[in-house]
């Protein structure tokens, strides 16, 4: 994996969406929160659809997986397959849906070119970030959710707020009754930094599986209770899970150091 801005953290959560699921990772700055009030008021349309309940912008300064084109399909539908799934016309699509401007000179003063594309909607994916937090350690965060598409006119009015040649991938949070995810701005002001991992396919219980291997504490998640694996010992921490994964991660240590 290759984490841009020396963004280390993200580079391991991008790492752990690799070896999870042998697909690409999408790295993105989980940049702006778009309300549909806001998304109304600048572009006078309308968020319609999985999208009615705002939308977070990730977009990343340059350069990001072109597996994240959404141009490779699994069961009809777009996706983001293990290298050896992907057809030769698959790949070819990927190029395709992919334009090469060059590079913002006020970010890059090198030159080179930024690969520009739109993210397919419906893909199901899973963002998660690694934090690393003084006196803590290393905690993560994960958000499951789908990837959407948005009126052109919306998203070119909005795009061009950042810069036009970056990648974008609109993404929706699933929400539930949880504080940080009763609304899709929730999400966004929890999360703990600028930038997310983004992997194909809602694969939050196996991050919360690997972090307790690991001794990684959990502290943001929408993953079903009944979803969640956790080694049997946790229980003897308390019945609150998220308390409980705390308490048992720093009582066990970490597995590495």
């Amino acid at each position: 994996v290759v984490a841009t801005e020396n963004d280390a953290c993200n580079g391991v959560a991008m790492l752990f969406g690799h070896l999870l699921t042998n697909t690409a990772q999408i790295f993105s700055d989980v940049r702006t929160y778009w309300s549909p009030e806001a998304v109304k008021r600048v572009t006078g349309k309308a968020l319609t659809g999985a999208a009615a309940n705002g939308i977070i912008h990730l977009i990343n300064s340059g350069a990001t997986t072109l597996d994240g084109t959404g141009r490779q399909t699994l069961n009809g539908k777009p996706a983001m397959k293990p290298f050896w799934e992907i057809s030769q016309s698959e790949a070819e699509e990927c190029l395709k849906a992919t334009t090469w401007y060059p590079a913002n000179r006020g970010y890059f003063r090198g030159g080179g070119f930024s690969s520009n594309f739109l993210s397919k909607g419906g893909m199901p994916v899973t963002m998660s970030r690694l934090n690393l937090v003084k006196g803590l350690g290393p905690a993560l965060q994960i958000a499951e959710g789908w990837t959407v598409e948005i009126d052109p006119t919306i998203h070119k009015l909005l795009d061009e707020r950042t810069d036009r040649t970056w990648p974008t991938t609109w993404f929706v949070p699933r929400l539930n009754d949880k504080p940080a995810f009763k609304d899709v701005y929730s999400v966004m002001n929890n999360w703990g930094a600028n930038h997310g991992a983004i992997s194909y396919g809602h694969i939050g219980q196996d991050l919360i599986t690997l972090a307790s291997i690991l001794r990684i504490p959990v502290c943001m998640h929408n993953v079903e209770e009944n979803d969640i694996f956790r080694p049997s010992a946790w229980n003897a921490f308390g019945m609150d899970k998220e308390g409980a994964d705390y308490r048992a991660c720093k009582n066990y240590g970490p597995i590495y150091k």
